[in-house]
């Protein structure tokens, strides 16, 4: 294995058909383990346009992780752990919106979750936080990842609210057209909670997602498969390697938003009855603001 000191860039968090990143070199991989139990693959980190990034398949190796089973909180901690502070996340999606075509990649800037079933923060357990979450992806990250995305000659769209459903199973058309209704734009089974939990983790999250199919809404295109999702993505695979290669090298090393102290108002326990047990569980989150 070998190993840099040099800071990690951008950590890519692959979800459906993008299990690996192309070009990696200098390649080291890391097994973790983190107080919320291990994630959902080995960590790659790789040099790629001479800048450190990591990349983690969400599914684990072989896609074998359902999306209600993932370990979200793991996946971030993790990431954490080894200095990232910004993720994109790679995401096939459903489109609830006549313009957002299949092949089409979309950035979104809503997120509605869905779920049900799904530890939503790592706060808990006798530490309460609550995290300010107007904007749930990064607006910075997202213009950058945006650009990038441009720069590939892929057919863009910059905005559009994200619904995420518990799954595994697709949406029936009632569900379907309720979505539609509320004005949702994208539909998937993923992106929440790790949104939040990058944004309780103070990292910046954007959302690269890829229009698979028109989810079953759409009276004249087939109802969504497994196979008409993979083949989508597949076509899609090379745009998805560029785009992350155009954004390394246009993304600067400073941040310039607020993400980096999301919890700086959030901590609402007095920390004098944190659980030790707690307190250290949490320490790579909140060590800097209960340092004595």
């Amino acid at each position: 294995m070998v190993s840099s000191s040099k800071p990690i860039l951008l950590g890519i968090i692959g979800g459906s058909g993008l299990y690996a990143m192309e070009g990696l070199e200098d390649v080291e991989e890391h097994t973790i383990e983190t107080p919320f139990g291990k994630p959902s693959a080995p960590i790659v980190v790789g040099t790629l346009e001479g800048q450190r990034v990591a990349f983690l398949a969400r599914h684990g190796i072989g896609h074998h992780i359902s999306p209600s089973e993932i370990n979200y909180r793991a996946n971030i901690y993790a990431l954490k752990s080894l200095g990232v502070e910004r993720i994109v996340s790679i995401s096939a999606c459903g489109s609830l919106r006549e313009d957002y075509a299949p092949g089409h990649i979309v950035i979104p800037d809503q997120l509605f979750d869905f779920t049900r079933n799904r530890p939503r923060s790592f706060f808990g357990e006798g530490f309460v936080a609550h995290v300010s979450v107007p904007e749930p992806f990064c607006p910075d990250l997202s213009e950058h990842l945006a650009a990038a995305v441009e720069a590939t000659g892929a057919t863009l769209h910059r905005g559009g609210t994200y619904i995420t459903i518990e799954g595994p199973r697709f949406s029936t058309k009632a569900e379907s057209n309720i979505f539609r209704s509320w004005g949702m734009s994208l539909i998937g089974m993923t992106t929440a909670p790790e949104a939040f939990l990058a944004r309780e983790a103070e990292m910046c999250y954007a959302v690269m997602a890829h229009v698979t199919d028109y989810d079953v809404w759409h009276v004249n295109e087939a109802p969504v498969t497994v196979d008409m999702v993979i083949e989508t993505l597949r076509r899609n695979l090379r745009t998805a390697q560029e785009a992350i290669r155009n954004l390394v090298k246009r993304l600067p090393a400073e941040r310039h938003c607020s993400c980096s102290t999301a919890l700086a108002n959030a901590l609402i326990t007095d920390p004098a009855v944190i659980p030790p047990e707690t307190r250290q569980k949490l320490g790579l989150l909140v060590d800097k603001y209960l340092a004595s």
